[in-house]
């Protein structure tokens, strides 16, 4: 297996819910050009499973007794509790990739962020997308109907904690028109690939 301080990068992408970090991810990893150097992350979490979601695919999912027991054992690289679930990394699965010389694309809260920063310091790249305004944002999660509106302010108050540790990172993009974020987001890791 390959050693971490290989130049394989991790992606590691962060922004408010809302900003448009797993959108912009997706396009990314679906990219012609990035087919077979990218690879989706998939995390573990504890929250239940939605009826769209495929296991193994979207997530892992697993009890909080079994996510306390893998974070215990090390055997996750970095992990959260947001909105009463937790959510974390498989430290296996980042390792396989990366002796597979495939780069991870990771969606992470900014703590998960600069965790991963820590323990690869020669890989991390870290890309924070911001909103164009904090209003935006509002918008943006309130046209998620699933939410409850204690959530939607939860939510707002985590991405102002968020966006003020942006600084911390190596590029920021502001998502003010989808195409143009991506085609940015795209040529920072054409970038940091070669």
């Amino acid at each position: 297996m390959k050693s971490q301080n290989s130049k394989v990068p991790i992606f590691v992408i962060s922004g408010p819910s809302g900003s448009g970090k797993t959108t912009l991810a997706e396009i990314l990893i679906t990219s012609k050009k990035l087919k077979n150097k990218l690879i989706r992350s998939v995390s573990v979490t504890t929250r239940p499973k939605r009826q769209e979601e495929k296991r193994g695919k979207d997530y892992f999912f697993v009890s909080q007794g079994r996510f306390k027991h893998l974070v215990r054992v090390k055997k996750i690289l970095e992990w959260t509790r947001y909105l009463g679930y937790y959510y974390g990394t498989p430290k296996s699965l980042v390792d396989k990739y990366l002796a597979r010389n495939l780069s991870p694309v990771l969606c992470l809260d900014v703590k998960g962020a600069l965790r991963i920063k820590k323990i690869y310091p020669l890989n991390a790249v870290t890309i924070f997308i911001l909103p164009p305004k904090v209003q935006d944002l509002r918008l943006r999660i309130e046209k998620r109907s699933r939410l409850k509106p204690g959530e939607i302010r939860k939510r707002l108050e985590i991405a102002r904690k968020e966006i003020s540790l942006r600084k911390l990172y190596d590029y920021t993009i502001v998502n003010r028109d989808l195409k143009q974020a991506s085609k940015c987001l795209r040529d920072i890791v054409l970038k940091e690939l070669k």
